[in-house]
């Protein structure tokens, strides 16, 4: 594909900033793709030609429309704390970063309208200012913008309580389409479906309308337990205690507790841990709970240090992975879902098998209206041929598993996506927009 376009850029497109050199193009034309091993080999030589930074939603029509007017390829970008190489482009073109679309336009009563650029964590400091509080947010909360998580995330911190993505916790959108004119639609009910985890791959969102809940004064505790399966219950009991409100519930198996080296003077070798979130107050009830499961309270931060020290959600979802990582490169992870019904008989069987080749970090969410035992299994990688033996081995005992090692929509398990195969051939029909990332 000839360059010329990115001459025309600079004199084309005003004030939109392009970038063109190696450095910014290399940095921004990539994501957490390298959790993965085999994504890492696949993905560590692609990048853009060009990075195009919008601020406003007139310069992301504009950029769009000159990529369509040159048949260029246009990838998203916001914070790139994504793990499956969304924001990875395939096939060169664009990034088109826009973190720099980042207003907090309103926070209402119950809601925020937000530009796609802003970050969680800087949207949760607002909210809780105001009384209010994010329902659902990712381990990576601090960096990882609005748009990138409603694009490629699903669930995370508070989903617990509130679901995930699809669970009613995105109102509205704003979107532009990939044409000669690109359109600005706004989205909302079940047509949300078709853009929630989309990869940016059926239209550019530029804002968002999220619900907020009520601001509550958390209390993270460390329950600690000598078995595993004994947190796993404990984990249980405590997410299906409608008395207790709850923002977090995460059992770790023992050595992954070990990798947590800010937490190492508070945690005790060898055991297994739940760290939760719930709400002040619930303190008591909670050590009640952990001993009739044979465990106990091990560590406390009370809600005067929330969010004014290292929190305990910054060791959950897939930052334990990351810790992992951090410890011993030779980590990657799973995404899988047990059956609630028999998730024990699925762990002792997986364990049977694999061992400590297999550590395993559930977190119990409501999805749809029932609680489950989802899980991010920290797995050390031998091989590719290993990993999805593994894989293999979890889906014939009827573990699900959301495949993190591709950059697939629709082979990621990630949900059904012929809503977004046919949305994106009316708001893409030259198939520009992050291609090679649907099918």
């Amino acid at each position: 594909m000839s360059l010329a376009w990115r001459i025309k850029a600079e004199t084309d497109l005003g004030d939109i900033a392009v970038y063109t050199d190696e450095s910014t193009v290399e940095k921004l034309s990539k994501d957490f793709y390298w959790y993965s091993p085999v994504l890492e080999v696949r993905l560590r030589e692609k990048k853009a030609d060009a990075v195009f930074a919008p601020q406003n939603e007139g310069e992301v029509e504009a950029a769009l429309a000159f990529a369509f007017r040159h048949r260029i390829p246009v990838t998203v970008r916001g914070a790139g704390t994504g793990n499956y190489g969304q924001a990875v482009p395939l096939e060169g073109g664009i990034v088109l970063d826009v973190s720099g679309l980042d207003a907090i336009a309103e926070i209402g009563d119950g809601f925020a309208r937000v530009q796609c650029g802003v970050k969680l964590g800087a949207l949760e400091k607002k909210a809780r200012e105001a009384g209010q509080e994010l329902r659902i947010y990712p381990s990576t909360f601090a960096k990882a913008t609005v748009g990138g998580f409603v694009s490629g995330g699903s669930g995370g911190v508070g989903s617990i309580a509130w679901g995930n993505l699809w669970d009613g916790n995105v109102l509205s959108a704003v979107v532009y389409t990939m044409e000669e004119r690109p359109r600005r639609l706004e989205i909302e009910g079940r047509e949300l479906y078709d853009y929630i985890h989309n990869y940016g791959t059926t239209g550019i969102m530029t804002e968002v309308v999220i619900p907020l809940a009520k601001k509550t004064d958390w209390t993270q505790v460390v329950a600690e337990f000598d078995d595993f399966e004994d947190a796993l219950l404990f984990g249980e009991a405590l997410a299906r205690d409608g008395g207790i409100p709850k923002r977090l519930v995460t059992p770790i198996e023992w050595p992954l507790p070990s990798f947590f080296k800010p937490l190492e003077k508070v945690l005790t070798p060898g055991k297994s841990v739940v760290f939760a979130e719930t709400a002040d107050g619930t303190l008591p009830r909670l050590a009640v709970l952990a001993a009739s499961h044979r465990g106990g309270i091990g560590h406390v931060i009370p809600p005067e240090k929330y969010r004014k020290t290292i929190g305990l959600s910054d060791f959950t979802w897939n930052h334990t992975t990351l810790w992992a990582l951090k410890a011993d490169p030779a980590y990657t992870y799973l995404q899988a879902g047990f059956d609630p019904d028999r998730y024990l008989e699925q762990l002792r069987e997986l364990k049977s098998l694999f061992g400590d080749e297999l550590l395993m970090h559930f977190e119990w969410v409501l999805a749809g209206g029932r609680l489950l035992p989802n899980a991010l299994p920290v797995v050390r990688f031998a091989s590719e041929e290993r990993l999805y033996h593994i894989i293999a081995t979890c889906r014939s005992i009827g573990v699900e598993i959301y495949d993190p090692h591709t950059w697939m929509l629709d082979n990621g398990g990630r949900g059904a996506v012929t809503g977004m195969q046919l949305r994106k051939k009316l708001n893409d029909p030259l198939g520009l927009l992050n291609p090679g990332k649907i099918g």
